[in-house]
């Protein structure tokens, strides 16, 4: 994971100088989300890594398969890729690229699993117990994981607050154990 990471480094943060500049974070974001959900398809990975099929044509399925008109700096970016040979790296240059327009924006990401459903009012609630502690804008990102048995466990960058019910639970046998 590391080495994709560090591949798409360079690539993300040209392509943010690029948006940046430009006034035009929120219109890459979409472009490169769109590409990266295609270049993250299991068919068009196979394409990519398949050495009969060459960079023209792989470039037109792509752009093909991406079904939006995209802008030239787009089309070049994606030529670009295809050259270095650093196409399916779009999935990772994408969340970076996500991750350096919230950094910009003052924006903290957060995962909040919850052991069932929560409603708009019970999401804000947390969000705003969050933001006040970070003392930062948050974008939460909800998933619903049963494992939890009860309760949420909420993860902002390396900091986890864990009040599942499987966490106390993971905890007192951990006491136990010791």
């Amino acid at each position: 994971m590391a080495a994709v990471a560090t591949l798409a480094r360079p690539y993300a943060e040209a392509v943010f100088g690029l948006a940046d500049k430009a006034g035009a974070t929120g219109n890459w974001l979409a472009v490169l989300g769109t590409m990266a959900q295609v270049a993250g398809n299991p068919e068009m990975q196979a394409c990519i890594g398949n050495p009969n099929v060459g960079p023209k044509a792989l470039y037109d399925l792509f752009i093909a398969l991406c079904k939006q008109d995209f802008p030239i700096e787009a089309r070049n970016f994606v030529r670009v890729l295809i050259g270095n040979d650093r196409l399916a790296l779009l999935p990772e240059i994408y969340a970076q690229f996500m991750d350096l327009k919230n950094e910009r924006e003052g924006v903290l990401e957060a995962e909040i699993a919850t052991a069932f459903p929560l409603d708009n009012a019970q999401i804000n609630g947390l969000v705003a117990d969050v933001s006040k502690r970070f003392k930062r804008r948050v974008q939460p990102r909800v998933t619903v994981d049963k494992e939890l048995i009860g309760g949420v466990r909420i993860t902002v960058g390396d900091e986890v607050i864990d009040g599942s019910v499987r966490g106390k639970l993971d905890d007192m046998a951990a006491v136990l154990k010791s």
